[in-house]
């Protein structure tokens, strides 16, 4: 009896002992939140209402409340210990200043700086890009480097190397903005940059852009924000419009959601194991597929490699909502180019569209949906639902079955008819017009390679694409034929834009006559494109279709164009009737751009066309 007493005893204070240590160890763990990060750093009375990311510790039962006049926190949710979604409500009168965010638990608080700003004027951006525009692709690592003091930032060291082709190169947006007049002087309309932003500060191959791993940041290689705002405005000083290229679809392989995601949701799966995107694009245009012929589409990591974000999950769609508008409100860039759009949910896209233009009316959006035939890429096209029952929202696409046919007309000896066969299928299309059309971008060998070196090829091909259908895009260097076979080589330096190096292509003094004589025919291609509205915006018809040969007409009123296009290595005696056409009554054609004469008889016209060339005639 007296052991068990002892034994009692020994156990009621080992209880008090376990009790102790549990408030102890409870204790320990409990502290008061911190934030490292928040997205966005700031926003705009007059704009929705945005959600907030906050990114730090000790986060999973935090309360917010909001210190500003007009300013009000509507919503809080956890994203576990290290992510905080917050939604604010601004008046629309609110008045600009500074915002402070007190983040507060049991344990203690965080302030967290957040800036209302005033809207930008309605003026100074979100134009919009139609078929009036051209469209002048860049890579801004590859173009000019303009600030070399950014060349080597000590965040990312040893990620710049000219002599590798995949890693930095210097190229940055200073170097864009001194080069603004070099493209007036071209005659370009708008230029498309490839994402410019902040990629992974440790690999020299990320010059590209398109591996982000901070969303709300330029890229320190490239520049600042500032600086962004400054090319854009400049821009548009100079007539030149500004498109971003946006990726939503993944993320870059170090971006910290891939380790800690904000929820269980927010990625397709983890790094250990996920889907690899690999199905074709028709599973998700066929109604009668199952989702094994198409889930890792939209599911997949892209090449097994970048994170797939799911755009299905709420928050994930609200958080690239007000992404969206932060860099559209931030920089007043007119349009976005939609990388990757078939692997994104359609869901996402149409209700992304629409709440955008809502903000911005005139924004600008062109898909890529990377496939040569047009019975898919058409499923995608924004202006109509398809069977699913979704509207994509987009403005346009880019016409890759008409890159195709381009290409194999012009450098494997195709017929010429194939691009009228492409033509024929813009019914497919709500508005076939206005598809972005080219020959050549940053994910293709260049032309001048593919054919060989033959830079008639290449004249060929800006005067099929500035004279056709739809809105032009044109790819850096092309205009004074830079060659380049696959990725990387096709993303070489532009000549003269980099320190050291021996010439500078951006001056004629600098241009090889080869170059020069590339140069100054599309210079002239594009001043006859603003000249003649029928090129921009005008009709397009079929007059002749033949093996070698294929004629069309542009009519815009009473602005009327004929081409003739002879992909043949002679010449060509050519006859096209013009009864029953636009073209019907006509007594005179004026040649243009150095065409040869051409003749009216008996309601036909009858011309001599050079060998691989295209002539043009003003209708009188």
């Amino acid at each position: 009896m007296g052991w068990g007493s002892r034994g009692q005893a020994k156990g009621r204070q080992g209880l008090r002992l376990w009790a102790c240590l549990l408030l102890l160890t409870s204790c320990g763990f409990a502290a008061a939140p911190s934030v490292k990060r928040i997205e966005p750093p700031n926003w705009w009375a007059g704009l929705p209402d945005p959600m907030l990311l906050l990114y730090g510790e000790h986060l999973g039962d935090a309360v917010v409340t909001a210190d500003a006049p007009g300013v009000r926190v509507s919503r809080v949710e956890p994203g576990g210990e290290t992510h905080l979604f917050v939604w604010l409500h601004v008046d629309p009168d609110a008045p600009p200043g500074e915002v402070s965010l007190r983040v507060r638990n049991r344990e203690g608080e965080a302030h967290v700086p957040f800036r209302l700003q005033a809207r930008r004027a309605a003026s100074d951006g979100a134009q919009g890009v139609t078929s009036d525009d051209v469209i002048y692709l860049i890579m801004p690592d590859r173009f000019a480097d303009g600030d070399p003091s950014n060349n080597l930032p000590p965040e990312s060291p040893g990620t710049y190397d000219r002599g590798q082709p995949r890693a930095y190169h210097g190229g940055d947006l200073r170097g864009i903005r001194a080069h603004l007049p070099y493209l007036h002087e071209l005659g370009v309309t708008a230029i498309w940059l490839t994402p410019i932003v902040d990629n992974d500060n440790r690999s020299p191959n990320d010059y590209h852009g398109y591996g982000a791993v901070d969303f709300y940041k330029v890229d320190e290689h490239f520049g600042t924000l500032a600086e962004l705002e400054e090319l854009v405005a400049e821009a548009h000083r100079q007539r030149i419009k500004v498109i971003l290229d946006y990726v939503v679809n993944h993320t870059g392989p170090r971006h910290p959601w891939v380790a800690d995601p904000p929820d269980s949701a927010w990625l397709h799966g983890t790094a250990g194991e996920h889907l690899t995107a690999r199905s074709p694009f028709r599973g998700l245009t066929d109604p009668h597929s199952v989702p094994r012929q198409w889930r890792d589409m939209v599911e997949g990591w892209f090449a097994g490699i970048l994170p797939d974000v799911n755009q299905d999950d709420p928050r994930v769609a609200e958080y690239f909502f007000v992404n969206a508008v932060w860099w559209a409100e931030s920089t007043g860039i007119d349009g976005y180019r939609l990388d990757t759009f078939p692997y994104v949910s359609r869901r996402f896209w149409a209700d992304w569209h629409r709440r955008l233009r809502q903000v911005y009316p005139q924004f600008a959006t062109v898909g890529e949906v990377f496939d040569r035939d047009s019975t898919i890429t058409s499923f995608f096209a924004g202006g109509r639902e398809q069977f699913d029952g979704i509207d994509s929202g987009v403005s346009t696409l880019f016409d890759f079955p008409l890159y195709y046919a381009l290409r194999e007309v012009l450098t494997q000896g195709q017929p010429a008819s194939r691009l009228a066969e492409v033509l024929r299928q813009d019914s497919l299309y709500p508005d076939g017009d206005r598809l972005v059309t080219f020959f050549s971008n940053h994910d293709v060998r260049r032309l001048a390679s593919a054919a060989g070196g033959d830079l008639s090829a290449l004249k060929l091909a800006y005067a099929l694409v500035l004279t056709m259908r739809g809105t032009p895009q044109l790819y850096y260097g092309d205009e004074i034929g830079l060659q380049g076979g696959d990725d990387p080589d096709n993303r070489r330096d532009f000549p003269g834009g980099f320190p050291g190096d021996p010439r500078d292509a951006f001056s004629k003094a600098g241009r090889t006559p080869a170059e020069q004589d590339l140069f100054a025919y599309v210079q002239a291609l594009l001043r006859l494109r603003q000249q003649h509205p029928a090129l921009c915006h005008g009709r397009h018809y079929h007059l002749l279709i033949e093996p070698e040969v294929y004629a069309f007409v542009r009519q815009a009123e009473a602005d009327r164009v004929l081409a003739v296009f002879n992909s043949a290595k002679q010449p060509r005696e050519v006859r096209i009737p013009l009864t029953d056409t636009p073209l019907a009554g006509v007594r005179a054609l004026q040649p243009l751009l150095g065409s040869p004469a051409a003749t009216v008889e008996d309601d036909s016209v009858v011309l001599r066309v050079p060998a691989r060339s295209l002539v043009l005639y003003q209708v009188d």
